[in-house]
């Protein structure tokens, strides 16, 4: 999953992760390279276990974790709100804060595959492609809820 070219930053994915060992998603490519960019993406799992169980022990098996991923999928309609309403005002500054927030947190609570379709979506945005933006939303919507709902499945209920 880790990619050998370290692209136009001179940084590997690796070296912005959040947490070690975490690799956030590849850079964002462009616009024409969507379709099958987002086919990759379909086939990444909604949830790692093993990001989760990593910030767990991090954390020193504090609770933290677990609140966390808590409060990500408390927070997953507003994060949703926040980000659809920007990209269809075409407000690239709050368009790109709610986006890379997304990106950020579904990386740390194991969420690959909506922090992938978040990466996706800011190239989208930093090009100021709106309007497949805009079309990408559904599916951002669509993985977020299913995300969430089996981050709440496997993680948030086993835990409690």
């Amino acid at each position: 999953m880790h990619s050998t070219d370290p692209g136009p930053g001179g940084k590997s994915p690796a070296a912005d992760s959040p947490l070690p060992g975490v690799a956030l998603p590849a850079p964002a490519v462009p616009a024409p390279s969507v379709g099958p960019s987002l086919e990759a993406a379909n086939l990444l799992p909604l949830i790692d276990a093993a990001v989760l169980d990593e910030l767990e022990e991090e954390l020193a098996g504090t609770g933290l974790a677990q609140r966390f991923a808590r409060d990500y999928a408390a927070m997953w309609d507003l994060r949703l709100t926040r980000l659809g309403t920007a990209v269809d005002r075409r407000d690239e500054d709050s368009a790109l804060d709610a986006v890379i927030s997304l990106k950020i947190s579904s990386a740390m609570v194991g969420g690959l595959r909506l922090a992938r379709l978040a990466e996706l979506l800011e190239g989208l945005i930093r090009q100021g492609d709106f309007a497949q933006g805009q079309a990408m939303m559904a599916g951002v919507a669509r993985d977020g809820a299913r995300t969430v709902s089996e981050l709440q499945a496997t993680y948030i209920l086993e835990k409690g």
